[in-house]
């Protein structure tokens, strides 16, 4: 597997990630760590300021998702069967970092645990999730 492939079509290929401006800091088999850098955009309470839950979520089934294909082949596909994210705190007006480790590969589902947090505060997560994905194999 090429994860160079892999991270280009994370930052690049994909418009919506794009978008959101996610970024690769590490992958290696089984185990992926992304990032969005902060933006005012990504606001959803302004009163904390908080980043949206729904940038929380994408960034943790992005993560998870990214971190079972790179125990497939380049040319399977990968979709979510399931995502459960737990919010534990406000993400600060800080980078948004995940880490995702898969747990459990199959022939055809894939499992992937992601914990997330603000930049700066490794030890505190702001989510914590479980992703289970379907695996076509080509």
């Amino acid at each position: 597997m090429d994860f160079k492939v892999l991270a280009d079509l994370i930052e690049n290929g994909l418009p919506f990630q794009k978008m959101l401006g996610i970024r690769v800091a590490e992958i290696v088999e089984g185990r992926v760590r992304l990032f969005i850098p902060f933006r005012e955009d990504l606001i959803g309470d302004a009163r904390r300021p908080a980043i949206h839950g729904g940038v929380i979520s994408t960034l943790a089934d992005v993560c998870a998702g990214f971190a079972v294909w790179t125990r497939c082949a380049l040319d399977d596909r990968i979709a979510t069967i399931d995502l459960r994210v737990d919010y534990l705190r406000p993400a600060t007006a800080h980078d948004l970092y995940a880490e995702a480790t898969v747990r459990l590969l199959g022939n055809r589902v894939g499992n992937a645990q992601v914990v997330l947090w603000s930049e700066g505060s490794p030890d505190e997560h702001v989510a914590e999730g479980r992703g289970v994905y379907n695996i076509r194999r080509k």
